[in-house]
This record gives C-alpha cells, structure tokens and sequence, in this order.
C-alpha cells in the first residue's frame, strides 16, 4: 500500500527543520548546536566566563544575579558577527539496471562540487537598562540577539542546480531577539540572587528546494533537477517564553562563587508556507488551497558555573563550566490548518495535509570557559584589559549534521580592552571561533531528501548531509556603559568591590 505525502507538507517539514536551527535561546551563553561564539562585547572579549564575573548588564544574558552590582546603569552594544563555511556534499550513488530498474548491488561515492555559506555582517545588538529601586533591589530590562549566522548558500554551482539545495538556499529575512525583565536581591554583602522572564520574539524565514520525484520508480531520477520544487517557509510571529535563575557567593573580596540556570524556550508559532510546483505532468494541474501551519518544537535548558578568583589586586580570572540539555530538542512538529492539495495525478482529487514531525537527535553537551581582565591606570584614565578562551562539544550528532545547523567541537579564542572616563565605560573585542572540520560518512548520514511524494519507504534511501563541513566565525563588538548610581554607594557595599586585606 502507498503512502503518500504532498509537496506542501514536506516542503515545510523541511523548512521547519531550518526554523528549528536558528530559533535558539537568544539570551542563552551557550553555543553548542546552534550558534558559534558567546555575546555581549565585554563578556565574549572574557571567552564568555562571565558566570562568577558579571557586574554590570552584559550579565543579563549570563547570570541575572550579577546585574545587582550594576546598580542604575544603561549599556549598549553591538556585535558584527561575520561567518563563513563550506561544504562538499558526497553520496552513494547505487546502479540499476536500465530494464527493471532494480539494484544491481554495486555503488559508489560520487563527491560533488563545494558550496561557500555566507552571511551578511549585520550589527547584533544589546540594549539594557537598570535601576537601583532600593539599596538590596535593582531591577531591569533589555533586549538583546543571539550571534548567529542568517546564512545563504548558492542555486548554481557551474551552470548546475546546487548540490545543497535540498537542505538550505538562504535563512536570509529571519529577525530574531530575546526581550527580558528582571531582579536582582542582595540580602547580606555575601549573596546576590537573580531572576529574569523574558520571550524570544522575532520572525523567521527559509528558502530551499525539494524534490517531487517519486523514489525509486522509473518516472525520473531521485535528484531530477525537473521536479524540483522551490519553497518558502514564513514563521510569525513568534513569542516564546523562557526564564532564568542566578545566586553569586562572595564569601571574601578575592572569591566570587556563581550559578546560574537557564530555563528551556518553548517555541509554538504559526507559519505560512508556500511552494513553487513542479512542470513535470503529475503536477501540471496542481494547486494548492490553504497556506497556515502551526510549527512546536522544545530548546534546552542550561545549567552553568563560574569561580572567579582575585589573584591580585587588579587581576580577576574567572573558570566557568556548562551543560546544556539539547537532548530535549528531538523533533520538530508541523500542524498544516486545513491545507489541502488538488489535481496532482494518482492522488486522491482533494487530500488533507496531516501532521507530521521531523527528527532531529540532538544530544547534551559540555562546555569550558577561561578567561578574566587585568585593570591598570594610564594617562589619567582606567583601562581593564581582557582575554579569554572556550571549548565547546558540539550537540548535532554526526549523521544528523547538514548545511543548517553546521556544528562541531570548537574553540574560541577572544580579546578585549576597556577604558572608564568617569562615569562612561568604553569597550572592544574581538572573536575568532575555530571549528574543528567534520566528515559524515554517506554511509552514516541519516537525513533524506525531502520528498513531496513518498511511497513504502525504499530498501536503500537517498541521503542528503554526507560529506565535508568546515565553518568559522569572527566577532568584533563595540560598547558603552553610562552607571549613574552604583548598588555599592547604598548601605549594603559589595565584599567583592571592598578593599582586598
């Protein structure tokens, strides 16, 4: 018995796999999975050890305990983030026989040409306020954008239709932020605790190409340029929810001790898709009626520490650790709202799109940061000078791994300088993420084509991710921080801003 599939249903399974790529946890300090480098200029020059260390705003996005040493205080900065990968696809191309088209058992690994991915070097932005509503209280607000890639891939290699096109044309369009409120409480000069609500908002848009050939019949080759069909995947508005917790211990001026949990973001957002039919004859008549879907998927949860030691006067080092619970973003489910598809021939005249879901199997990963700043006086100002570095194990198991979420272990060295004129403190940094270059067995790779037609599953499926990926990021960010009043003028000083014995 055939089962069959729309062109409409799989196209946006497809494009909601790329949704599920990019939709991240915005405010989040990992990487693993879905971006490459931490954000906020001062804490990314720290490699992102910024757990224990945070004292001003840049810890919103980090430990929202640390906010309180901010006191009333507004920052503002930007990060232009620039990416580039490449990828060169490989497959199993198995032979048939002309007559019967069945196997003959024989194959072999074609290598096709490589893809560039780019994106365009747009400034991601933090903006946040503060204020210091009482000497333990200090509330506040922001918004701020996960430095991600909107990458784009080529239609054409040499004359030909792209070899990735059934994974990724472009995520160009997608405008994502996390929008956050919250408080932070110290009761004794040893702890701070935080807390922060907040939504990730914004719009996402795909582009990719997927196949209408039916697999494994005589009616054209499973990659036919002919039955491609161009789709487009529209999700917005988007509102979901997530949180975070953070407490800091600051037992002597020279330790800070700090915690902090992020909660998973539930994304459950309408869509609108479309798609480009094919000219082959089953499709010539097709239409399509209905364009609304509801896309659901789940983003982890993140757990991190930080120690920070104080050497010596002037010199702070902080290590901090991560987890990050990726392993509860398994699937993708797509809700087509009464999108039926007509007139496709050997199809019933009016078929009612299901639901369908979409593997992902992302696992849990690990992460380590190290990284701290040295404060000295020079020319009648104070400048912070800072390095840090972070290793970070990727959370897309191999055989999952494609052009839309290019991942892999990495490590990211940065840099930065600081310099306070009064009340105003200036920042810069640089970022520059190397990541580790993966190859996927075809043999292994586990993503098909996407199909608009799919009849019983075939004994040897077509896969489309085999191959090399390689990718790396640079971030160069620039700052400014105005503090009118500091949560240490109150009664309740700081330990950690207190002369060290």
């Amino acid at each position: 018995m055939m089962h069959v599939q729309t062109p409409t249903i799989r196209a946006v399974l497809s494009v909601a796999f790329a949704a599920g790529a990019l939709l991240l946890p915005a405010g989040d300090a990992g990487a693993a999975g879905l971006y490459f480098t931490d954000r906020g200029v001062r804490p990314s020059s720290r490699g992102g050890a910024y757990i224990a260390g945070g004292d001003d705003l840049g810890a919103i996005a980090y430990n929202p305990a640390g906010v309180y040493e901010a006191g009333t205080q507004v920052l503002f900065d930007v990060g232009l983030f620039e990416w580039r990968s490449r990828h060169t696809r490989q497959a199993i191309v198995r032979q048939v026989d002309p007559n019967t088209g069945e196997p003959t058992g024989a194959s072999f690994v074609q290598t096709m040409e490589p893809v560039t991915g780019s994106a365009p070097v747009l400034p991601i932005p933090t903006l946040a306020a503060s204020f210091k509503v009482d000497p333990r209280w200090v509330v506040w607000g922001g918004v701020w954008a996960p430095y991600a890639a909107l990458s784009s891939y080529p239609e054409q290699v040499n004359g030909m239709p792209a070899p990735q096109r059934y994974a990724l044309l472009t995520l160009e369009g997608s405008a994502l932020a996390l929008v956050g409120v919250g408080a932070a409480y110290a009761p004794s000069p040893e702890w701070r605790f935080g807390a922060g609500l907040g939504a990730l908002v914004g719009a996402f848009n795909s582009r990719m190409v997927v196949s209408g050939c039916l697999p494994e019949r005589m009616f054209c080759a499973p990659e036919d340029p002919e039955w491609d069909i161009h789709s487009e995947l529209s999700v917005a508005p988007i509102v979901a929810p997530t949180g975070q917790l953070g407490a800091l211990f600051v037992p002597t001026p020279r330790w800070r001790v700090g915690l902090a949990f992020q909660l998973p973001i539930w994304v459950r957002a309408p869509a609108k898709f479309r798609a480009r039919l094919p000219a082959a004859p089953v499709f010539e008549r097709a239409v399509q009626e209905g364009e609304d879907a509801d896309v659901a998927f789940d983003l982890p949860w993140i757990l991190r520490a930080g120690v920070e030691a104080r050497v010596v006067d002037d010199l702070r080092v902080e290590l901090g650790l991560g987890v990050e619970g990726w392993s509860m973003h398994d699937d993708i489910l797509v809700e087509p709202d009464g999108v039926v598809l007509r007139n496709v021939a050997g199809f019933p005249e009016e078929f009612r799109v299901p639901a369908v879901s979409f593997p992902r199997r992302f696992e849990s990963s690990l992460s380590a940061r190290l990284g701290g700043e040295y404060s000295f006086d020079l020319a009648g100002a104070r400048w912070d000078l800072r390095a840090g570095v972070s290793l970070e194990q990727s959370a897309v198991p191999p055989g999952y791994l494609s052009v839309l979420t290019i991942d892999a272990t990495k490590l990211t060295t940065a840099a930065g300088l600081g310099v306070h004129l009064g009340r105003w403190r200036l920042d810069a940094s640089y970022a520059h993420a190397f990541a580790a270059d993966v190859r996927v067995d075809p043999r292994e790779a586990r993503l098909p084509p996407v199909s608009p037609v799919r009849a019983n599953p075939p004994e040897n499926p077509n896969t489309i991710n085999g191959g090399a990926y390689s990718a790396r990021a640079n971030v160069v960010g620039l700052g400014v921080a105005y503090t009118f009043e500091a949560a240490g003028s109150g009664p309740i000083r700081p330990a950690a801003r207190a002369a060290a014995p």
